[in-house]
């Protein structure tokens, strides 16, 4: 009897940082539809054909079913109604939920398993422990570090996820707060940072930061007064994939400017 083999992946993506680990592999062929967020991702999915899909927090079952995948793949933040039905549908779903640096180098692993891809995999792996590594041994030591705030989102406020605290230090800060933790202005305003930078989710690089301050009442924080308050593009920070070695490259600038160069779409007061 001839031996069988398995179809060909059919992947739908619900999430852009699934998609730019998936480019970096070199298996965007297995792609059958994404967001379009994942098409602002990684612009060369515009050249293939892909369905486009809502995202994992508001996609319906039948519309990702209609794009006949079969292996979703989807990742923080979720609807788990919508994860709950598609499981129930029978077809397979891989949901990430990394929280650190440490679990993003595990999801770029897990799926360079699914691809065939595990080379291709180790090789990202270590070229962002090499970048941060790289940066780590750049910037100041102690005492010279200062105390960052990053916020993820704005009402409520919450801080930046692990990752970023992670790049924070690796930048040569220390950061203020609970990484995914909701705070208050007037805690922030108590701690006083030296430096303000706002990624909020979905927003891009449009964080009203005059507006915020104001707001807030913020306008006599050394940040303030010292015009380190910047606006880092959302997908720099918090989309968990390759493309936060960019957002350390941001923090590094905004941090220590007199050592970093500036990266292109950061905005400050």
């Amino acid at each position: 009897m001839a031996g069988s083999s398995l179809p060909p992946l059919r992947l739908a993506v619900l999430q852009p940082s699934i998609s730019v680990v998936i480019e970096e592999l070199g298996r965007l062929d297995a792609i059958a539809a994404c967001t379009r967020y994942c098409l602002e991702s990684v612009p060369a999915l515009r050249e293939r054909e892909v369905k486009v899909i809502a995202d994992s927090w508001s996609s319906t079952t039948d519309e990702i079913l209609s794009a006949k995948p079969n292996l979703v793949l989807a990742s923080v933040p979720y609807r788990l109604e919508s994860l709950a039905a598609i499981l129930k549908s029978g077809c397979p779903v891989i949901t990430l939920a990394p929280h650190c640096l440490g679990d993003i180098y595990l999801d770029i692993r897990l799926l360079g398993s699914i691809l065939h891809a595990n080379d291709e995999a180790e090789t990202l792996v270590a070229k962002m422990l090499q970048r941060i590594e790289d940066v780590q041994r750049i910037a100041p030591g102690a005492p010279t570090r200062p105390t960052v705030y990053c916020e993820e989102w704005g009402n409520p406020l919450i801080h930046s996820q692990g990752w970023v605290a992670e790049l924070v230090s690796a930048a040569g800060a220390n950061f203020l707060g609970s990484p995914g933790a909701v705070t208050r202005p007037e805690a922030i305003a108590e701690a006083d940072p030296d430096v303000l930078v706002f990624a909020w989710c979905g927003a891009g690089d449009r964080v009203p930061l005059a507006r915020v301050i104001e707001m807030r009442h913020w306008e006599q924080l050394r940040a303030v007064r010292e015009r380190r308050v910047y606006c880092v593009p959302d997908h720099l920070l918090n989309t968990p994939a390759s493309n936060l070695l960019q957002g350390l490259e941001a923090l590094a600038a905004c941090i220590h400017p007199e050592i970093f160069d500036p990266v292109a779409g950061v905005r400050t007061l």
